[in-house]
């Protein structure tokens, strides 16, 4: 039974001329770009969304140390002011803002390195794959 391509009875490749090769190689040269390119940009889509996501965690840490530093100054005025139990309450809140702040910075970097590095690694070892094997299938088919 003979391969079929396109709807198009395909030779053995011993049977077909060398333009029949190259076009045959061209084609599947633009499909292989193509699906690497797909590839290349679901990747980097992944590692922006990592990014993005770290950037925001620690926009937000940034966020809660100023509030935690506006606490931390309320807590210094009215313990020079009062030194009643108010202060008190005031210190633990102040305190538990910089660890929550802690916790989002912690966060941020985990995302920030899953977003690293920006190259599509899978992609670009599948492409070195890919020129290596035309490489060894042009050696072999010149050695014939």
């Amino acid at each position: 039974m003979a391969d079929v391509l396109n709807g198009t009875p395909v030779k053995p490749l011993n049977e077909q001329s060398t333009a029949e090769l190259v076009q045959r190689a061209s084609e599947q040269l633009s499909r292989l770009v193509r699906d690497e390119l797909t590839l290349a940009k679901a990747e980097l889509a992944e590692k922006g969304k990592h990014a993005g996501i770290g950037a925001g965690l620690f926009g937000g840490a940034g966020v809660l140390a100023g509030y935690g530093v506006g606490a931390l100054l309320a807590t210094l005025v009215i313990v020079l002011d009062l030194f009643l139990p108010l202060w008190l309450a005031a210190l633990i809140v102040t305190v538990v803002l910089f660890a929550v702040a802690g916790v989002l910075a912690l966060l941020g970097r985990s995302q920030l390195r899953k977003a690293t590095p920006p190259e599509p690694q899978a992609a670009i070892q599948n492409l070195k794959a890919d020129v290596d094997e035309v490489k060894h299938a042009v050696k072999e088919r010149s050695r014939v």
